[in-house]
């Protein structure tokens, strides 16, 4: 189900609901992002694999997204051809850091090679601190930048990812100068410095930024100052952080009613807007960019999980699958490093649950997406999802 690019074997996927995923602040990496971590492992053996998961919370969502994440790491576990895993299940209370710390502590302790999850950013953090004199590497599902490095590595998608993407294929269009608004809060600001980093990396301009609080009330007043700003910069498009289940729908409504001219300056969006399919219905929206996973594959893997068990994963459920599966494939390629840093990091990458991924160096990942627009109220795909590292948006 799962493949090494080098060797691939049987392809499924899921499909990601990117504005679900939560950015916590974090302490310091645990270690310098040139440390090679990771033991050598016997591929004649099963692997022993930790899974961290949100059980044991108050909250009842915690739950039952744990459930999914075990699910979906057994469902990879059962589709591995040539490789063993030994999975070992540990609650870490929600995003609580001291227990995700304790459980990672006691899962090496117990003899786990490589610890998957948790799922938020301080718990992450937390659980990366406690082993990184361990020589144990955590492949966490989190998309937090701020923790990334050393023994931890981010399974979650990243905005830096996807403005990455998105400015490369607008570059290859003609569109090299964005203004960019955001919401005034850390999703927003983190997804700014994504688009100012990505313009930067790909020989575009940032023309002006406007902010806006997140409420309704507060982007209607924002709204005449940042249609100003936007006539006045000569921007080509608007990047925008804005979230489809929360201020989305609103500044792609009072944006244009404010005579913004989406013809002159189409918005790019830095979420997906697929999710929600009134969202297709917006005037604002139609003839913008958004990027999104390659769906056949994200297609292919939701089926195979509901006919498992029963009901749909969850949009995350897919990391955890990723995660097992990546390792089993470095395994049954005979890498007795399958869980060390050298081969999580190796450039060919991996047939994720959504398409291609891989590891960086500075525990950072890169995500096939495809660039897709919303014409006649339907989403259309305007440039697939690469297939393979080296290939189109790469």
């Amino acid at each position: 189900m799962f493949a090494l690019f080098s060797s691939p074997r049987k392809r499924l996927a899921r499909f990601f609901a990117f504005a679900s995923v939560l950015w916590l602040a974090a302490c310091d990496v645990p270690l310098e992002t040139t440390a090679n971590v990771g033991q050598q492992i016997d591929t004649s053996e099963p692997i022993e694999v930790a899974l961290l998961v949100p059980g044991g919370s108050a909250q009842p969502g915690d739950n039952l997204l744990a459930a999914d994440f075990e699910n979906a790491a057994r469902l990879a576990i059962a589709d591995l051809d040539g490789a063993e895993v030994d999975l070992r299940v540990y609650n870490t209370a929600g995003g609580n850091p001291q227990q995700a710390a304790a459980v990672a502590t006691q899962a090496v302790n117990e003899g786990a090679k490589i610890i998957i999850g948790p799922l938020f950013g301080e718990a992450a953090n937390a659980a990366g601190v406690a082993v990184a004199g361990r020589n144990v590497n955590v492949l966490t599902f989190s998309n937090n930048t701020a923790f990334a490095g050393g023994n931890v590595f981010l399974l979650g998608a990243t905005f830096d990812n996807t403005a990455d993407r998105l400015v490369s294929f607008a570059g290859s269009r003609g569109i090299v100068r964005f203004m960019i608004t955001h919401g005034d809060d850390l999703a927003g600001q983190v997804g700014r410095d994504a688009i100012a980093a990505a313009a930067s990396a790909n020989g575009a301009e940032i023309v002006g930024v406007a902010s806006y609080p997140l409420s309704q009330q507060g982007i209607f007043q924002s709204t005449r100052g940042i249609v100003d700003q936007i006539r006045s910069s000569g921007a080509q498009a608007v990047f925008t952080t804005a979230g489809a289940s929360a201020d989305l729908p609103i500044i792609a409504t009072a944006l244009p009613d404010a005579g913004m001219d989406t013809d002159q300056s189409p918005f790019v969006g830095l979420t997906r807007w697929d999710t929600l399919p009134q969202l297709r219905d917006l005037p604002g929206l139609d003839g913008g960019l958004f990027a999104k996973p390659d769906p056949g594959t994200a297609a292919l893997f939701e089926s195979r999980y509901t006919a498992t068990y029963g009901s749909a994963p969850h949009p995350l459920a897919g990391l955890a699958y990723d995660g097992i599966a990546a390792i089993g494939a470095l395994a049954a390629a005979g890498n007795a490093g399958a869980v060390t840093k050298e081969a999580l990091i190796q450039p060919q990458g991996f047939r994720g649950t959504s398409g291609i991924f891989r590891f960086l160096p500075n525990g950072l990942n890169q995500r096939g997406l495809a660039v897709a627009t919303i014409q006649d109220n339907q989403v259309v795909i305007l440039d697939p999802a690469p297939r393979s590292f080296g290939g189109a948006g790469f």
